[in-house]
C-alpha cells in the first residue's frame, strides 16, 4: 500500500478497523486476594506454564544497542496519542513492573519507551527507535506500514502484539504470533460459519467497511475467504470514514437483499447504530461478525437492546477469554497482575497479546545469558514451534514467519456480557486442526531485508 497523507476522520477508521481494540472488564477472573498473589508470582518469577521467565544473574557486558550490564532498552509503539488508547503502554508498565521486582533478566533491569505514532508519526517513531532501543515489544500502530523500512534498515527485531498492514505483517525479524499474511486468519471461523453453524446464510452474505485502504483491504480479504468455503455475497458496501448521522439507508439495504450474514469491519460505535435500525425494522440477521474490535463492555452498552435482538459474534483466533479467566491459571494470573501494578487499567485483548509478546521476549533473551544481542534473541525465539506466553494463547508455531493460525475461538455477545459460542470446541477452550486457507488475491507482501539491502548476516 503506497504511503500517503490521510484526513484524521478517515484514519480514525482505519485504525478501528485493523488494531483490535477489543477488551473486557477485568472483574471476572480477580480473586479477593490478587494482590497477594501478584507479589507471591513477581517473587517467583513465574508465569503460567513458563519457569523462571525473570530473575536476577550476572550479566556483566555492554552487549548491543541498548544494552548495558544493567539494563535492556526497549521500545513501545502505540498510537496512544491519537486513541487515547493506553493498552499497550499499560502492559509494558505491568510486565516491566513484575519483572523488575524479580530481578530482571539475567539481571539486567528492563526500559520501556513509549513511542507514541499519533496514527501518522510511525515513521519519525521508528527513526527514534532505530537509534536507541535494542528491540520493540508488545507493541502496534496502525499505520504500520510506514515504518518496516526503516526498522529492516536499522536492523530492529519487532515483538508486536499486533500487526495492521501487509508489508509490516510477517516482514524480517519480526515474532508475530498473529498468523501469516498469506493465510486467511479466520479459515476456521469462516468454515464453522457457513457450513456448520449457519450454512443457510451462505447465499445471502453481505459485507461493510469504513471507506479506507487499510479497510479496503480486509474488506478484499474477508470476501476471499468467505467465498472459498461457500459464501456467496449479496450485499457490498462501504460508509464514509467520519460516521454516518443517519444508518437508515444502509439497514434497508441490508434488508431489501435479505443479508443473514453480516462482515463488518469498522469502529464499533457505527455498528451499534447501524444495529439500533435494524432491530428498530425487526431485521435480524443470521449473525453479525462484530470482529474482536467490539470485544468489550463498550460495544454492549452503546448495542443496547440490539445485543440481544442481533447475533453478535468475534473471532479471538486463539486468545484465551478475558471473562473466563478463574478458569485458566494464566490468564487469571495476568488479570491479578493488571490489579496489582495498573489498577486503573482495563486489561483488552490486545493488552493479552501485548503481554505474550514481554514473555516470548523475556525467555528468548533470558536463554542469551551475558551476549544478548539481536541475533541471539531473534533466533531464540524462533525456534517456538507451539509458543502459548505460558497458556495465555492456543499454540502458534513461531518457526516460520509466515504460517496459519490452527485454532480459534468464537465469542457470542449478550446484555450480560460476552461468553464462548457453542462452537464445539477440541482442544480446551479451542477448535484446532482448523482448515486452512492461502489467499490467491494480491494484496501486497511482508518487505524483507533483501528488500532494504540486507541480510542475517548483518544482524549482530
Amino acid at each position: 500500500m503506497r504511503a500517503k497523507a490521510i484526513p484524521a476522520a478517515l484514519a480514525a477508521t482505519a485504525l478501528f478497523a485493523v488494531a483490535g481494540c477489543g477488551g473486557h472488564d477485568d472483574s471476572g477472573g480477580t480473586s479477593d486476594d490478587g494482590a497477594t498473589k501478584a507479589a507471591q508470582q513477581a517473587a517467583t518469577a513465574d508465569f503460567g506454564d513458563l519457569k523462571d521467565v525473570c530473575g536476577p544473574g550476572d550479566a556483566k557486558s555492554p552487549s548491543a544497542q541498548g544494552v548495558t550490564a544493567d539494563s535492556i532498552e526497549v521500545g513501545v509503539f502505540s498510537d496512544v496519542g491519537f486513541t487515547k488508547k493506553s493498552e499497550f503502554v499499560d502492559t509494558a508498565k505491568v510486565f516491566t513492573s513484575w519483572c523488575n521486582a524479580a530481578g530482571g533478566i539475567d539481571g539486567r533491569k528492563l526500559t520501556a519507551t513509549t513511542r507514541d505514532s499519533k496514527l501518522m508519526e510511525v515513521r519519525q517513531r521508528m527513526l527514534e527507535a532505530c537509534k536507541e532501543d535494542f528491540a520493540l515489544v508488545g507493541g502496534g500502530a496502525a499505520l504500520d506500514a510506514l515504518g518496516v523500512k526503516d526498522r529492516l534498515n536499522c536492523l530492529l527485531p519487532d515483538f508486536p502484539a499486533q500487526v495492521s498492514q501487509i508489508q509490516n505483517n510477517g516482514s524480517d525479524l519480526q515474532l508475530n504470533a498473529t498468523g501469516g499474511a498469506s493465510y486467511n486468519r479466520y479459515a476456521g471461523y469462516y468454515d464453522w460459519l457457513l457450513k456448520t453453524a449457519y450454512p443457510q446464510s451462505a447465499g445471502a452474505l453481505g459485507i461493510i467497511g469504513g471507506d479506507a485502504p487499510v479497510t479496503k483491504v480486509i474488506n478484499a480479504e474477508a470476501q476471499e475467504g468467505l467465498q472459498a468455503v461457500g459464501g456467496k455475497f449479496v450485499y457490498k458496501d462501504l460508509y464514509p470514514a467520519a460516521g454516518v448521522s443517519d444508518w437508515t439507508p444502509y439497514a434497508q439495504s441490508i434488508k431489501s437483499k435479505g443479508v443473514k450474514g453480516l462482515i463488518f469491519n469498522g469502529d464499533f460505535v457505527q455498528l451499534a447504530k447501524l444495529e439500533q435500525v435494524l432491530t428498530s425494522m425487526n431485521y435480524k440477521l443470521d449473525w453479525i461478525d462484530a470482529n474482536n474490535n467490539s470485544y468489550g463492555p463498550a460495544f454492549l452498552q452503546l448495542a443496547g437492546k440490539s445485543a440481544d435482538f442481533q447475533n453478535n459474534l468475534a473471532d479471538l483466533s486463539g486468545v484465551y477469554p478475558l471473562e473466563k479467566a478463574a478458569d485458566n491459571p494464566a490468564t487469571e494470573q495476568l488479570v491479578d497482575l493488571f490489579k496489582k501494578y495498573a489498577p486503573d487499567a482495563q486489561l483488552t485483548l490486545p493488552a493479552v497479546r501485548g503481554f505474550a509478546s514481554w514473555l516470548l521476549f523475556a525467555k528468548s533473551a533470558k536463554s542469551c545469558g551475558d551476549a544478548l544481542t539481536r541475533t541471539c534473541v531473534y533466533e531464540a525465539a524462533r525456534k517456538e514451534t507451539a509458543w502459548t506466553g505460558g497458556g495465555l494463547l492456543a499454540p502458534v508455531d513461531l518457526s516460520k514467519s509466515d504460517a496459519p493460525l490452527t485454532c480459534f475461538n468464537i465469542e457470542k455477545a449478550s446484555s450480560k456480557g460476552w461468553e464462548p459460542a457453542d462452537f464445539a470446541p477440541n482442544d480446551g477452550a479451542y477448535r484446532c486442526n482448523a482448515p486452512t486457507y492461502e489467499f490467491k488475491g494480491n494484496y501486497g507482501k511482508p518487505l524483507t531485508l533483501a528488500d532494504v539491502g540486507k541480510s542475517m548476516s548483518d544482524v549482530k
